[in-house]
């Protein structure tokens, strides 16, 4: 993500808190300083492959490789490359989406075993793997393969970029995501239960549907186009397939939002999940009551004073985790019994990570510049300022200017977590700058 660093006052912004970089009264100028002083600082270095696809965090050593972030994630890598593509980066996008397509072109029999009956859905290690190694290879160890959202991520933005005329798609490639709606009927994706973006205990997750029903959605406009004569040369009923997907989705979205699993009894139910946020932006899937609703229930209970919670009792990360847990325990698959880790959290002191005040940055900026509600504006600006007080100081052992994944308590005080920097946070914040600069952009303009 090139930035001309030309002008900076880099010794000015090095003397002064992140949080106080910008203001009410702050200019395009501005934030185009704060850019090109974060560029210089290697906050926006996103290191890929030779093949497009990204780690999901940038650390080093022996503790970092226990981890497994240096494995790639299909969620992550589908955030990021979005929002490369957001600022103009669209070479870094296409290159990401091709590789992820691949992917799954040469593991197309997971998809395909299981619409056929040759293998079983409630086997997570059976469904299409959504974390794997960098050259396309699938990963041996247990994982929590089943999620629906990270599948729903690819086919959304893999759309996005065919309808915008980035992407070609080629007849081999279409004909994998073709079985994907294949499976998503096979496994009834509206009400399945899967491990989401947080990859732990299955559930059937109004996020992990609401991820799908974008890629739906995207997918509709794509088949509308000339290009989607493909599709139809290989399932002749794929709109009547797409459609009556995406119809299931929906349907299941509004009877339960804005819950993110439940009210049902179960063990599993969950009122807040700071995942749905994810459904506004980048999936833009609705506005109105709901979203309002969900948006009040994350700043009422999720929000901290270093970041958000994903979700009340949360024990990823939760206080003295690495005293609590090895390293090779800390990052391991929860997902059939999170019993033993749960007992760990000491109430109140869940992870609070630094993925989603930039989105909500996001959300309130794009409100604004929609409806000119003064209120919205001072919320974008509001969670920007959070998320730049979120980087790391230059005493930290990361270095200075990097951006955490979570903070968590250890010893009594909140720090960055070992999974510093996270890319997907990084690319987080280089959008809330960046629909921050449109704003500012946009009053200039009106002036």
């Amino acid at each position: 993500m090139p930035v001309d660093p030309n002008g900076v006052d880099s010794l000015n912004l090095a003397q002064t808190s992140p949080r106080d970089w910008i203001g009410i009264d702050s200019s395009v100028a501005d934030v185009d300083r704060i850019v090109a002083f974060l560029t210089e600082q290697g906050t926006f270095r996103f290191p890929a492959l030779p093949n497009g696809l990204f780690s999901a965090a940038a650390g080093e050593g022996d503790d970092f490789a226990l981890t497994g972030y240096a494995n790639i994630w299909v969620r992550d890598n589908i955030h990021i490359a979005h929002a490369h593509w957001v600022i103009g980066d669209k070479a870094a996008a296409v290159q990401t989406v091709r590789a992820m397509t691949d992917f799954y072109r040469q593991h197309q029999h997971r998809f395909t075993d299981i619409i056929e009956g040759r293998a079983a859905a409630r086997e997570p290690m059976q469904r299409p793997h959504v974390r794997f190694r960098g050259d396309l290879t699938e990963l041996p160890e247990k994982w929590s393969h089943a999620q629906n959202d990270a599948l729903g991520y690819w086919l959304w933005l893999t759309s996005k970029l065919a309808i915008a005329g980035d992407l070609v798609l080629e007849h081999e490639d279409v004909a994998v995501l073709v079985l994907l709606l294949k499976y998503w009927e096979t496994i009834e994706y509206w009400q399945d239960e899967d491990s989401g973006h947080w990859e732990e205990t299955r559930k059937v997750s109004m996020s992990s549907i609401g991820v799908a029903v974008g890629g739906l959605r995207e997918f509709q406009q794509w088949l509308a186009t000339p290009e989607g004569e493909q599709a139809r040369a290989i399932l002749p009923e794929v709109d009547s397939l797409a459609e009556g997907l995406w119809q299931q989705g929906i349907t299941t979205l509004g009877k339960n939002l804005p819950h993110e699993s439940g009210p049902s009894g179960l063990d599993t139910d969950r009122p807040h999940d700071a995942a749905l946020l994810f459904l506004m932006y980048p999936i833009d899937l609705w506005d109105g009551a709901i979203f309002e609703e969900i948006l009040a229930d994350i700043r009422n209970h999720l929000l901290g004073e270093y970041g958000i919670r994903r979700y009340l009792g949360d024990s990823y990360w939760c206080a003295d985790y690495k005293t609590l847990l090895k390293a090779d325990e800390r990052t391991a698959d929860f997902s059939d019994n999170l019993d033993a880790r749960d007992q760990l959290l000491k109430p109140g002191l869940e992870a609070q990570w630094c993925i989603f005040d930039p989105i909500l940055s996001v959300i309130y900026g794009r409100k604004f510049q929609k409806f000119g509600v003064v209120s919205d504006h001072e919320l974008q600006l509001f969670h920007l300022r959070r998320s730049l007080g979120q980087l790391t100081p230059a005493e930290s052992r990361f270095g200075a200017y990097r951006c955490p994944e979570s903070y968590y308590c250890e010893a009594g005080k909140w720090v960055p977590n070992d999974i510093t920097p996270l890319l997907w946070t990084q690319a987080n914040l280089r959008l809330a700058l960046h629909f921050m600069r449109a704003t500012l952009a946009g009053a200039e303009s009106e002036s």
